[in-house]
């Protein structure tokens, strides 16, 4: 589908890399992985024709779609939610025109049996669908799904863009990308903006839903959950494998042992020969021999171990100075913005040492809280902060703040006071800044090199309270381990904020929970956690449905509503004679959904039906085809209003 011939990419007489050769297939899954700064989201662009390469091919057919997510985008802010992601279907008279030159086109070929032919074919279908489902009423339901898969909720539909973060925006445009179902998706670390929920949601979509797939992502179990062939950028050149990246890694490691082996065992022939020829050289008795050998130890090809990027980053916290023994402690604290209440009643006790995860769907008040903790915003409560803590902070934004006109030297140096300056040097190699690293930009920086940058901060002076909010989104699996191993060897107290469930198993010892305007604390790890809320119910996390009153404050709020949690009987019980008629209006107009999606099933399967019992009665007429092919899809899309309807009064049932 795609084909990359013989690329090359040098920045400043540096070679990237050289002589890249694969070709991504229809319905290939691949996780592009190496180090920061090995030229993944340089690779995406090229495929995706917004950089060219120093020299080489990407050659791919011109009717190819292409999806592309970069890490940053700009963003506009013109529409509401809805109104944003309909624009993807905006494109129907440009998908007629193209299937009008396919149709021209096979109308004028006779060789039906190549396989160009059956690409045509093929591309016909697809488009055929595309327009049936632009053209329906009910795409807002694939809408719908997308949206609620991706975090939002319906109260956000409606909202404009402008009042989202730049995260909740991204997400937008990843709704787009997915709608468009595009031949080939590229993806630049997808999950950084997204909760664990999403993620899950993500990794079912790309797999079952997806075409041909190539995603650069840090995250572990997410590439292994989606991918199922790797392509490692290490050293200027590419490690092409058939397998997910846990069998990769595996499977690369004994190609190094099994070169390395057959380089030592032919390095032991050659000294073997060379010794031979030198010893007898001379002697007229064995020169036939002596040519012979100088002959087999020309022949010999010569094994070569790749080349393997040790470079990695070097990091281990200050020892901590002792704190009290509860560094932080919450009794009934709550934030609001106006009337919309983050959370309340937030009872919360961090011990020293302990190290602990905040979870749950973005929006939901894990960053407020940790606001909270550093002082930087109003609350209701009492929150204490222990004797002599001492807080190092990392925002997730943290990287994006750095100032890139500065060089990785000059952004360090500027922070750092008394003796550390004179090891400001050896800090920098430690985070692989070494050598001309250090007189870079930070303009021209990676992500996970500009992470890597603003994490050296938090080595400037001794803390006792870490607080690490998103630290895993940009750094290269090697890195994420490293500062893993850095968190659990530092002796002092850990509160990480974080989606990427690889990065917290075995890190954290306690979870809180935040979602529904609550903090709940779980005892265990985090894969102890997802088991235990698995065997639960999810519908308070994925509740739909808000029953609160409607926000009418008019202030811009950076975070979705959050949906309110379904009423359990004795809310029920509790409410007033006004609320509960509400309530049950609500309940009798989901129950309607489902009960009138169900009708339209019945009625479009019995009209399939009727045209198959047609075509089976020998009718070859080609609008009987056709007929099937919209019925079909409208079927589909019967079934997503209905699975859509279903989930909502699934909520009046918890």
């Amino acid at each position: 589908m795609v084909s990359i011939q013989n690329l090359k990419v040098e920045f400043s007489s540096v070679v990237l890399f050289q002589d890249v050769n694969y070709v991504i297939n229809k319905k290939d899954k691949i996780a592009l992985v190496g180090k920061n700064g090995a030229g993944k989201s340089t690779m995406l662009k090229i495929i995706a024709g917004l950089q060219q390469p120093t020299s080489g091919v990407v050659a791919k057919p011109n009717d190819l779609t292409i999806g592309y997510l970069p890490q940053q985008m700009l963003l506009t802010d013109e529409f509401t939610v809805m109104d944003e992601v309909k624009t993807v279907f905006g494109e129907v008279d440009l998908l007629k025109s193209k299937l009008d030159e396919i149709n021209k086109e096979l109308s004028s070929r006779t060789d039906y049996d190549s396989e160009e032919y059956q690409r045509l074919i093929d591309r016909m279908t697809q488009l055929n669908d595309d327009i049936l489902l632009k053209e329906s009423n009910n795409y807002e339901a694939e809408i719908e799904k997308t949206l609620l898969g991706l975090g939002f909720v319906r109260t956000d539909f409606n909202r404009m863009t402008s009042e989202f973060s730049g995260g909740w925006r991204m997400r937008i445009e990843l709704a787009k990308l997915l709608l468009k179902h595009p031949d080939l998706l590229l993806l630049d670390e997808p999950t950084n903006h997204l909760d664990i929920e999403s993620i899950q949601w993500l990794e079912n979509f790309l797999r079952q839903k997806a075409n041909a797939v190539v995603l650069v992502s840090h995250d572990k179990a997410f590439i292994d959950n989606v991918t199922t062939r790797t392509i490692e950028i290490s050293c200027g050149k590419i490690y092409d494998y058939q397998v997910n990246y846990s069998k990769f890694v595996v499977l690369r490691q004994e190609r190094i042992e099994q070169q390395m082996r057959a380089y030592q065992n032919q390095q032991k022939q050659i000294q073997d020969t060379e010794e031979f020829i030198e010893r007898f050289r001379y002697k007229a008795t064995k020169a036939v021999q002596v040519q012979s050998r100088i002959k087999q130890l020309a022949k010999i090809e010569r094994i070569e171990v790749d080349e393997v990027d040790n470079s990695r980053l070097n990091l281990k916290f200050p020892p901590a100075p002792r704190s009290g023994d509860y560094p932080v402690i919450c009794d009934n604290v709550g934030k609001a913005y106006g009337e919309h209440q983050v959370f309340d009643h937030v009872d919360m006790t961090i011990k020293r040492g302990e190290k602990v995860a905040f979870v749950g769907k973005n929006g939901e008040g894990k960053s407020t809280l940790v606001k909270c903790i550093m002082g930087e915003i109003p609350y209701t409560g009492t929150l204490k902060i222990g004797h002599n803590v001492k807080i190092g902070y990392f925002a997730q934004n943290q990287a994006s703040l750095l100032d890139g006109s500065l060089t990785v030297f000059e952004t360090i140096d500027r922070v750092a006071v008394g003796d550390i300056r004179t090891k400001i040097r050896d800090i920098l190699g430690a985070f692989m800044f070494g050598g001309e690293a250090s007189d870079k930009k930070v303009s021209v920086l990676s992500g996970g090199e500009r992470t890597r940058l603003a994490m050296i901060r938090l080595l400037l002076e001794p803390v006792n309270l870490l607080i690490l909010d998103e630290p895993t989104n940009h750094l290269d699996m090697k890195s994420k381990d490293v500062l893993k191993q850095a968190i659990k060897d530092f002796n002092g107290t850990a509160i990480v904020v974080s989606h990427d469930r690889d990065f917290l198993d075995g890190l954290v010892e306690k979870v809180y929970e935040f979602g529904g305007g609550k903090v709940r604390e779980h005892i265990g790890g985090i894969y102890d956690f997802l088991q235990t809320k698995n065997m639960e119910s999810l519908k308070e996390l994925e509740a739909p449905v808000s029953l609160r009153p409607a926000d009418k404050s008019k202030a811009v709020v950076t975070e979705p509503s959050q949906a309110a949690e379904a009423a359990s009987p004795k809310a029920i019980a509790r409410m007033t004679y006004a609320e509960k008629k509400e309530y049950e209006k609500l309940l009798r107009k989901a129950e309607k959904k489902v009960k009138d999606a169900e009708a339209e099933i019945s009625a479009i399967e019995a009209e399939i039906k009727e045209v198959e019992d047609k075509l089976s009665g020998g009718a070859t007429d080609n609008e009987l085809y056709t007929r099937h092919a919209e019925l079909q899809k409208k079927l589909e899309n019967a079934m997503s209003l209905w699975e859509l309807a279903s989930m909502e009064l699934e909520t009046f049932n918890k």
